[in-house]
């Protein structure tokens, strides 16, 4: 079965890179939160239309979403020009996404300007994911000349018994209508049909529980509102099938016809064991020469083993594997290399991004201990020297800081000052008592890393913040 093959491929490069453009309904929350998790899909950036919402409203909820999964450098659009003539549906407006607090479409770039400038910064070749109407697809594919040549395809959700009798053609006949008479392919992927049940039954809401990530919480916490409940709609496969026909669309019968194919929800266990593997952070295999790191306490070391399962509750298992990796190639746990794989991994979350994917210029040095940051930071991102991905400048004041570029932008992430000084003045101290020579000053290295790791949090101890260019 295709669910249970070791799925092996470019040691870092996802296979689908994805720009989603949604409408606020219920259901995308957990199609938009699959496609977020799978690190075999890269999502460039979210537009927002009208339709379940207002997309203004909408443009909120996205936001809300991304920044309480700490990818708030993903990047949102709107609707800026769209009217929007519908009544929004009242439980999608009361659904809650994340916090919605200062968040405003206000001063949201507009979804052509935003759709246009992911096409230019990434080469490869992207699915446009429609999870309401076609219209910002129609507008881009009118608009902007690279849509047509930069967009392999696009994956629309349609209604269980075709696309003309669903909410999503309803929002807007004509875009639809003449998106479908042009060339570009369009993948029309179908809802589970009411006569197949629910998607989300007793059973995989239950093992949803025992999936310890972000996403997973994510939309356990949905099911735990108790007015989804009360809603048949919230347990339906819907705009979900998108995220699973992504990944397996073997699990779906698939009738072609020109440019265009209909993809039917066919074997409903499968459905739900690809869910359960999206949602898992499960669809690619990760590691290069081991199928996985032990998560067992007694594995480690008798000092490092009481905290374990603690690290990883606080921290997540990336954070743990890039920790445990970065300390053996560094030859002993050392903190600045642990504020290193924090740092690295804060970064990546902020963007959402795997390994290999951003250039990288650290101004930590190559003097010790600071520039033992630069070993936790390459290997919690794969920004290496021998990936000519990582620059470390010697011909600055030192500090723990890196400049990263994604998608043609610039950021910085910086530890705060008052951690970095403490941290320097207690490393001090111990090399002053009992210097860098003694059994002592390592050991006690050893001991404050592990409680600076458990204690900790990478969404703390930063700042993060773009760079003009």
């Amino acid at each position: 079965m295709l669910l249970s093959a070791v799925l092996y491929c470019h040691p870092w490069k996802p296979n689908h890179y994805v720009i989603i453009d949604t409408d606020g309904g219920i259901d995308d929350i957990r199609a938009i939160t699959m496609l977020l998790a799978s690190p075999d899909v890269r999502v460039l950036g979210i537009t927002t239309s009208g339709g379940a919402l207002s997309h203004e409203n909408a443009y909120i909820k996205v936001k809300s979403l991304l920044n309480s999964l700490y990818h708030e450098g993903v990047p949102v659009g709107t609707d800026i020009s769209g009217v929007y003539n519908m009544e929004e549906i009242a439980f999608a407006l009361q659904t809650e996404w994340g916090r919605e607090d200062d968040i405003s479409a206000k001063d949201a770039p507009d979804n052509l300007e935003l759709i246009s400038f992911l096409l230019e910064a990434e080469s490869t070749k992207i699915s446009f994911v429609c999870l309401g109407s076609m219209r910002t697809a129609l507008n881009a594919f009118r608009s902007i000349p690279a849509f047509r040549t930069q967009v392999k395809e696009i994956v629309w959700s349609i209604n269980e018994s075709g696309y003309m009798g669903g909410f999503n053609y309803r929002i807007d006949r004509d875009a639809a209508d003449a998106l479908l008479k042009q060339e570009i392919p369009v993948k029309m992927v179908r809802n589970m049909s009411s006569r197949q049940g629910n998607l989300w039954d007793d059973g995989l809401i239950e093992d949803l529980t025992g999936i310890k990530n972000p996403y997973a919480s994510k939309v356990s916490s949905f099911f735990g509102d108790e007015t989804v409940w009360s809603h048949s709609f919230s347990f339906l496969g819907t705009d979900e099938m998108v995220s699973v026909f992504i990944h397996y669309p073997s699990l779906f019968a698939n009738k072609i016809r020109g440019s265009i194919s209909e993809s039917i929800p066919a074997d409903i266990e499968g459905i739900r064991e690809g869910t359960l593997k999206i949602i898992s952070m499960k669809t690619i295999e990760e590691n290069q020469v081991i199928k996985e790191l032990p998560l067992d306490p007694e594995f480690y070391f008798d000092d490092l083993s009481p905290v374990v399962s603690e690290i990883i509750e606080r921290h997540g298992v990336e954070e743990w594997k890039s920790g445990i990796f970065a300390s053996e190639m560094h030859r002993h746990l050392g903190i600045f290399e642990i504020i290193g794989v924090k740092m690295g991994i804060r970064a990546r979350e902020y963007f959402n991004t795997g390994v290999d994917e951003f250039r990288a210029v650290s101004y930590a040095g190559s003097i010790q201990p600071m520039s033992c940051m630069n070993d936790g930071f390459l290997v919690s991102t794969g920004s290496t020297p021998g990936h000519g991905l990582l620059t470390v400048r010697n011909d600055t004041v030192l500090i723990p800081m890196v400049d990263f570029t994604y998608l043609g932008r610039k950021y910085r992430i910086k530890l705060k000052s008052e951690i970095s000084t403490k941290i320097s003045s207690e490393l001090k101290e111990i090399n002053f008592i009992y210097g860098l020579d003694s059994n002592i000053y390592w050991e006690l290295v050893r001991k404050n890393t592990i409680k600076y790791w458990r204690d900790m949090d990478r969404h703390d101890i930063f700042e993060i913040g773009e760079l003009k260019q």
